[in-house]
């Protein structure tokens, strides 16, 4: 399932090629463009004969259906606007997900996309409706009280994807509706078209919606289907995006950020929001966006870092912020982003920065328990398309020493800077031999070399060449980096200096300790990761709505 694996969107045509080919190349070419006319100039002929039926021709059916004008939908209090006004007038919605057998031969008001069609001859014809990843099979046959001819022709050569009103009865068919969500129909009385799609879409959701093993079974059996490549998805985003699998991550996305910001308000920490426009790096190092601030330099805040710091200064004690991080690294990997959003946490640290780990563990655990409660349909929509088992956590996380971690990574034969950071393979590496010998895919790895952590890290107390900082993984990737950090000034300079730091740049920043500062300690996660890692995701482009890296800016 990979990205690697995918075709791509185009294949090139080569440089040079046979005068033959080209000529029938040509050939098809122009018989491809005169067959394409063609059928536009007869679906054009087949709209205009639907919409050149007059009242007269089919008597008030004709009122049951059609394209509803813009300045129709503009003025829905008025009783005398028109037909779809009149038919919507004084009646309830009622979503497609609460469509059950209960509703039987109750008359209902629909909304929702024209997922496909099916037409049976010229007086019958099948609609499935999506809405918001629920479907529904909705009937259109020939009745001479309510459906003619014309509109089952209508309804026919709607567009996939367009948008529908459809009042009709609920009936429970004899056998189970493989095509649909809910296990009833609605028998149609009347449908309008509020917003058309045009003919001939870029994506066609049933393909983007389909799983690499469909695709590889059906290459077995010598069907080919088609694979929409990652670039193709994010190029038409917001059809990508209607998939159910993705429907799914973005509905518990935005649960995590719902489940961390309840969680930390209980535990009496302040919501806050900090600047993204600073006047220097709050990280450190060259990877930051650089701008004219009406004519001063300025950056994009790689975190909210050092505000945050300032707030606890300000004597708010514990806060946390949701909001935009943005790294300039050129990093082409399957987990870093330009811009992502970070979910950060920093609090005062009464005796030991083990109390910051204390609520990370018990955070996150919250935050897993209460995704598996509350998302198990959306969860299964991902795991539908993309398999994945479920995380293994323990309710008390693992806290594993860096030592510790080295010398694991030492006896199974890798070789590894007992000082240095750990790379993307050997994280992988030490997250299984976590799961093996602890049975645990969600832990915390503390006391890390000071040489691979920020400047504003406090040292280790019994040894200055670790420090008071700790990484948490889940499926043997890093997802939150957090640490003690220094609260006294003087020293704040002396380790910003040493890492290459203009203190000039951030002196408002140091001269908050100047006033007294609490030891404090904090964290930060990146959200698209958490749920990339949760759903064993191949790939954060995957869990960002619309990403951003070195190669990506648009839509």
């Amino acid at each position: 399932m990979s990205s690697e694996a995918e075709a791509p969107a185009s294949v090139p045509v080569p440089e040079e090629e046979d005068s033959s080919q080209s000529i029938s190349k040509k050939a098809a070419k122009k018989e491809a463009a005169k067959q394409e006319k063609l059928r536009r100039r007869q679906e054009a002929a087949a709209a205009a004969a639907v919409s050149s039926l007059s009242v007269d021709e089919e008597g008030p059916l004709a009122n049951n259906y059609g394209d509803v004008p813009l300045n129709e939908l503009q003025s829905v209090n008025k009783p005398d606007a028109g037909k779809w006004t009149v038919a919507v007038n004084g009646k309830e919605w009622t979503k497609v997900g609460e469509l059950t057998e209960s509703m039987k031969d109750q008359e209902v008001l629909i909304r929702g996309r024209v997922h496909t069609t099916r037409p049976v001859g010229s007086k019958l014809t099948f609609v499935v409706l999506r809405q918001r990843g629920f479907t529904v099979q909705c009937v259109l046959s020939q009745k001479p009280d309510s459906v003619s001819k014309q509109m089952v022709k209508f309804v026919s050569s709607l567009n996939r994807e367009s948008f529908v009103d459809v009042i009709g009865v609920v009936s429970v068919p004899g056998g189970p509706i493989k095509g649909a969500s809910q296990q009833v129909e609605v028998q149609v009385r009347k449908l309008y078209c509020i917003g058309k799609a045009v003919p001939n879409l870029p994506i066609n959701i049933e393909d983007a919606a389909r799983s690499e093993i469909e695709i590889e079974k059906a290459l077995q059996e010598g069907e080919q289907l088609v694979r929409v490549n990652q670039d193709t998805r994010l190029n038409y985003r917001v059809l990508d995006i209607r998939t159910p699998a993705n429907q799914g991550i973005f509905r518990i996305q935005s649960w995590v950020g719902t489940i961390f910001r309840e969680f930390l308000l209980s535990e009496d920490f302040v919501e806050i929001h900090t600047p993204k426009l600073i006047a220097g790096s709050s990280e450190g190092g060259s990877a930051v966006f650089k701008l004219d601030y009406k004519g001063q330099p300025a950056c994009l805040a790689q975190s909210p870092q050092l505000h945050k710091q300032m707030s606890i200064c300000g004597d708010f004690g514990r806060v946390f912020e949701i909001g935009s991080v943005f790294r300039a690294e050129d990093s082409y990997t399957h987990r870093h982003l330009c811009e992502f959003t970070g979910l950060d946490v920093e609090m005062e640290i009464n005796k030991h920065y083990s109390e910051v780990m204390d609520i990370v563990g018990r955070l996150f655990v919250t935050i897993f328990d209460k995704l598996n409660e509350k998302c198990k349909k959306d969860l299964e929509a991902v795991r539908k398309q993309y398999p994945f088992e479920p995380l293994k956590y323990k309710t008390e996380t693992l806290r594993l020493p860096f030592e510790e971690g080295i010398q694991m990574l030492k006896d199974a034969g890798v070789e590894i800077d007992p000082l240095g950071d750990l790379n993307t393979e050997a994280e992988r590496k030490l997250g299984q031999l976590v799961l093996e010998k602890y049975g645990t895919e969600f832990y915390i790895l503390h006391r890390y070399p000071l040489a691979v952590r920020p400047f504003y890290t406090m040292p280790c107390e019994d040894n200055p060449l670790y420090s008071n900082s700790f990484d948490v993984f889940i499926r043997g990737e890093e997802i939150i980096s957090g640490a003690q950090r220094v609260h006294v000034p003087e020293f704040l300079e002396e380790r910003a200096q040493a890492c290459g730091i203009d203190v000039k740049t951030i002196s408002t920043y140091i001269d908050s300790f100047r006033y007294g500062a609490p030891p404090h300690g904090g964290f930060g996660v990146g959200l698209e990761r958490v749920v990339m890692l949760f759903c064993g995701l191949n790939n954060i482009r995957k869990t960002s709505l619309y990403p951003r890296d070195p190669l990506r800016i648009t839509p």
